[in-house]
């Protein structure tokens, strides 16, 4: 019984996930975070 309960939660947590990144690329934020790991790498390596 344990292990059904332990599936449902992760399918449950693996939909929510799954729909806060489709809300994600939806409303364009994927280049936003983009753009900031870029900016971020580049000043760790001294060049922005």
């Amino acid at each position: 019984m344990e292990e059904k309960r332990t599936l449902q939660l992760r399918i449950v947590v693996l939909a929510v996930a799954a729909a806060f990144l489709a809300i994600g690329l939806l409303r364009g934020e994927f280049s936003d975070v983009l753009a900031k790991a870029m900016r971020i790498c580049l000043e760790c390596i001294g060049i922005g």
